[in-house]
């Protein structure tokens, strides 16, 4: 068994491999940019080797600073994860060339693979059904357009090198195959190097299928049963399950084995994915479901499978690096419950889906679900990486439980300043449609501006931000750091009947709530799930149904934010003083502009609670102040 092990990979991956191999007993190695010098990943191995900056091209993609690293701290093996250089035949061999394991299938079967025109004609060989459609080396436009009208339009487009929804075009129509096969290859060749196309036909109503497989170098394979990944944007996964939905035994079987037959034909060692394409049209039959590739690697989304089968695929892996027979046999393997796996990325929906960085002030992730992740609270989202924070997964006995489970966990998410798809993941499990699952892989874009609406702070989340600042005016107190306002509130009541008018902030939209009843008459008793906040920097962040709000204080009762009823004049978050209207024993009346503070990018007028004088000014132009500050004190005139 492997003793000691480099991983050749960051991020929740990362820290995934790291687990099991701690489980088993092998020493591991991390490797990190300068991006990632304070990682989760570097902390939790046991040994960590800088290996260049943060750009990958320099640092993660560089294979011989791994392998030195892997010589330099005595690693026996590396595990490359996915993504970088796990794809890379020329990396396996270097690594097996400098007497390392390599954690991952021959470099021969990589390169069989790899190539999509190759892997299909070796599919076709193997008795692997295939798409129909043009895999020739005639590559002038004039063979290719001939092929198109021969193979009927709608046709897919296909760099033979690509991946990641790179190098494909949609042609609907003959008079637009020209423009839409020059715009592919320039995709290609500046993403792959390779300009070299395959034509499909186009699938009317396409479900992604894949089937997990496994071999060892005894010549044994078998399948980890399906997964469905039609839940896309922009041909990039979004919520993976297994087992796939509608799916019955005899077309399992059919799938499942074609699956197998398909590895034994590159005659595989370790984990692998057979990626097919399948017309729901009619459900699933097994002669509408065609190959697309082969990932030749551990897959995102390998949780799912692991959930419903009880077994670690990273476990595996190790094993059968080592030399091992696979753990189980194709008859001790069975299909228990159902899984799904949601991936929560910093990314903002509303823009777009434009990645958001920086510093997770705030990061609680669900406790009701299998989280796996390569970051906590107050970690940094890169810029120079992919923008995964978390992948969120459940497993139930049944799909509907599945779906259930999911949506509670995706609403559970806090996350800010750092935006997140959260909420959009919520709203693609409640949506009919994918409850019912009559979806296709281009689900989300056609709903794509109903699921992307911008949220809105609910009524009862804004009355009870609202009793939170008056809480917090009135008796000049505040809640702890982190805390949930229904609770923490509960039986909160007002002295006297008059209702205090609250101008908040969310987002940067202005909201006027009257505050008139105690926060407990707001809560229904079946909610489950109140509104959680959080304090920080000046600012009260509202997470809702896996959104995050901005919440701040413009003007309280008809005076600004920071009037006390005693008189004294706090400064309600930390800022800078850029105006300052009295002078002590000045005269003022209620609402007289006092202070004017500059914090989070917004000016903020403090007034005058009542009519009084200026007995203490604390404020001077220019000067920094604190949260809490007592800015001016006023004493209430007589009568």
């Amino acid at each position: 068994m492997i003793t000691s092990l480099l991983i050749a990979n960051r991020g929740e991956i990362a820290c995934r491999i790291i687990r099991t191999a701690r489980k088993m007993g092998v020493r591991t190695i991390a490797v990190y940019s300068d991006a990632d010098a304070r990682a989760l990943h570097v902390r939790e191995a046991d040994e960590a080797v800088h290996i260049g900056p943060s750009e990958a091209a320099q640092s993660y993609l560089v294979g011989e600073k791994i392998i030195a690293a892997a010589k330099e701290t005595g690693a026996e093996a590396i595990h490359p994860g996915y993504g970088f250089l796990s794809e890379n035949a020329d990396f396996a061999q270097a690594v097996i060339d400098a007497g390392l394991i390599w954690v991952g299938p021959k470099p021969d079967s990589i390169r069989a693979m790899g190539l999509k025109d190759a892997a299909k004609t070796l599919m076709e060989e193997a008795g692997v059904p295939v798409t129909p459609g043009y895999l020739g080396d005639d590559q002038s436009e004039e063979r290719l357009a001939k092929e198109a009208e021969a193979i009927g339009y709608p046709v897919l487009i296909k760099a033979v090198a690509g991946g990641g929804g790179k190098g494909m075009r949609k042609v609907d129509d003959a008079a637009d195959f020209a423009d839409a096969l020059a715009s592919c290859r320039r995709e290609a060749t500046a993403s792959f190097g390779n300009d070299i196309v395959l034509l499909e036909k186009w699938i009317t109503n396409p479900r992604h299928i894949e089937v997990q497989v496994f071999g060892d170098s005894h010549g044994n394979v078998v399948h980890l049963f399906d997964r469905d990944c039609s839940l896309q944007r922009r041909h990039q996964k979004v919520i993976e399950e297994a087992p796939a939905p509608g799916m019955d035994e005899a077309t399992r079987e059919a799938v499942c084995a074609a699956a197998v037959r398909a590895a034994k034909a590159v005659d595989y060692e370790g984990a692998g994915t057979i990626e097919f394409i399948a017309d729901g049209s009619d459900g699933l039959r097994a002669d509408r479901i065609w190959f697309m590739e082969m990932n030749t690697r551990l897959q995102v989304e390998h949780p799912v499978t692991e959930e419903i089968t009880g077994q670690d695929l990273v476990e595996w892996q190790l094993r059968v690096a080592s030399g091992e027979e696979l753990p189980k046999r194709q008859d001790e393997l069975s299909i228990n419950g159902w899984a799904m796996e949601a991936r929560l990325y910093a990314e903002d929906p509303v823009t777009g889906f434009l990645p958001s960085t920086g510093e997770l002030k705030v990061l609680d992730l669900p406790i009701d679900a299998r989280i796996e992740t390569g970051v906590k609270q107050r970690d940094e989202v890169s810029p120079h990486y992919d923008p995964m924070i978390a992948k969120i997964v459940v497993h139930a006995d049944n799909r509907a439980t599945a779906v259930h489970e999911l949506a509670l966990a995706c609403g559970d998410v806090r996350c800010w300043p750092v935006k997140t798809n959260a909420w959009f993941l919520r709203r693609l499990c409640e949506h009919e449609s994918f409850v019912e699952f009559n979806v296709t892989t281009g689900f989300i874009g056609e709903h794509l501006d109903e699921l992307t609406a911008a949220p809105k702070l609910g009524d009862i989340s804004l009355q009870l931000a609202a009793d939170y600042f008056m809480l917090t005016n009135v008796h000049g107190s505040r809640g702890d750091s982190d805390f949930e306002l229904a609770n923490g509130l509960r039986g909160f009541r007002l002295n006297g009947p008059e209702a205090f008018d609250i101008r908040l902030l969310v987002d940067g939209e202005p909201k006027t709530i009257s505050v008139t009843e105690p926060v407990d008459t707001l809560l229904d008793e079946s909610w489950d799930r109140p509104p959680q906040y959080s304090w920080g920097d000046g600012t009260l962040s509202a997470f809702e149904d896996g959104a995050a709000y901005t919440v701040l204080l413009e003007r309280f009762d008809g005076a600004a934010a920071g009037a006390a009823s005693d008189g004294a004049i706090l400064s309600p978050m930390p800022g800078k003083i850029i105006a300052v209207s009295v002078a002590a024993g000045d005269t003022v009346a209620k609402g007289d502009k006092l202070v004017t503070l500059e914090a989070m990018k917004m000016e903020h007028s403090l007034v005058a609670p009542f009519d009084g004088t200026v007995t203490e000014l604390n404020a001077e132009e220019g000067g920094q102040v604190s949260e809490g500050t007592v800015l001016v004190q006023i004493e209430a005139a007589e009568g």
